[in-house]
């Protein structure tokens, strides 16, 4: 690349400092970058009395891309148990996604080889799993009607709009296309709740005439209760899933199992144009916090996807990919993903990054 690219680096609360920590040395063996780093959540509520500041919504507009830990924590909880109005540090990531008008969430499944005795799951249903959730991320109930609540009745509005749902659908659509090749065809399945829900109707007319536009590509519904069944039963025969904010929120969390842990998922926020969002799904995790023993993995696999959907660094991504299987076939394990099977070591933080690099480094 002819110029440097520019990360913001937003590590956030628990844990989240530790593991961006560790993804920026693995990065940084595979670029020249300039790194930028900023507070949100906690972290920025503590030091400016708010999850998300003008001064680092501007920072990220300018950037490359943004690499994000995690936000919350039981501290800040406990300030809006105490006062409701206190600021939340979820506001900070939803605030920053809104901001920089990222409305597509990926999530790739794919566990790898060496971890799929580790999956709750018996071997055999998740073996060939190789899947991608793409969640809407502006609307739907968490983007809705402030909610309100009485004495004894709360309520909350879910809404979309035919152009929010015909964006997304578009970006499952293509991002089938380019998964597909070799023995893969492209295949898209979108969930809703269309037996029950109005938006899930409006949902389900959209994203069925977008399909029109893919005639080689093979699609289908599925309500989101049967594909919730259908994603612990026979994960390995889906391709794209394609869904609205909330059922996306479930679905892509209970995916994360498959590869044994919610420590092993990145994912990807996008927009239109601008820089993307990249992040693990897993949250802050502030009981383990300054211990050691977070598990990095997911983070270094959303750099992974940094490097490729949002630098256009194909091949480090690849890099960062097989040097984490590497780790991961010679046994290497955090707390998170340690059983005690024979030829499992168990390590920190430090040691799985410091066993990353060699990897990279040959």
């Amino acid at each position: 690349m002819t110029e440097q690219p520019l990360i913001v680096l937003l590590p956030g609360d628990g844990i989240g400092p530790e593991i961006t920590s560790a993804t920026r040395e693995v990065l940084d063996l595979l670029g020249d970058f300039i790194w930028e780093e900023h507070l949100i959540g906690g972290a920025s509520i503590d030091e400016h009395g708010q999850a998300l500041t003008d001064e680092v919504v501007q920072a990220c507009r300018e950037s490359s891309a943004v690499l994000l830990g995690a936000v919350g924590g039981p501290k800040w909880d406990a300030a809006v148990a105490s006062d409701p109005s206190a600021p939340r540090p979820e506001q900070g990531l939803l605030g920053i996604r809104k901001e920089l008008g990222l409305f597509a969430n990926l999530r790739p499944v794919k566990p790898f080889a060496a971890l799929l005795d580790a999956s709750p799951l018996k071997r055999d249903r998740i073996e060939g799993t190789d899947l991608l959730v793409v969640r809407e991320l502006t609307g739907g109930i968490y983007f809705g009607e402030s909610g309100r609540r009485g004495d004894d009745v709360a309520f909350d509005e879910c809404a979309y709009s035919v152009q929010e749902i015909e964006r997304i659908a578009r970006v499952a659509f293509e991002a089938a296309a380019r998964r597909a090749g070799g023995d893969r065809s492209p295949k898209v399945t979108s969930v809703d709740k269309a037996n029950v829900l109005e938006t899930s109707r409006l949902w389900r007319e959209t994203v069925t005439r977008i399909a029109e536009e893919y005639p080689d590509t093979e699609f289908d519904h599925f309500l989101v209760d049967n594909a919730a069944m259908q994603l612990v039963s026979r994960p390995a025969d889906f391709d794209v899933i394609v869904t609205e904010n909330l059922f996306g929120d479930i679905l892509s969390d209970e995916s994360a199992m498959l590869t044994g842990s919610l420590g092993m998922l990145p994912s990807a926020s996008l927009g239109t144009d601008g820089p993307g969002l990249f992040e693990p799904v897993h949250g802050s995790a502030p009981d383990i916090a300054g211990q050691g023993i977070a598990n990095p993995l997911a983070t270094m696999l959303s750099g992974a996807m940094l490097l490729r959907d949002g630098l256009g660094m194909a091949s480090e991504a690849t890099t960062v990919e097989e040097a984490v299987d590497g780790v991961l076939r010679a046994g290497l394990r955090t707390p998170d993903l340690y059983t005690g099977a024979e030829g499992e070591t168990e390590v920190g933080t430090e040691e799985v990054t410091r066993a990353v690099i060699e990897q990279i480094q040959g």
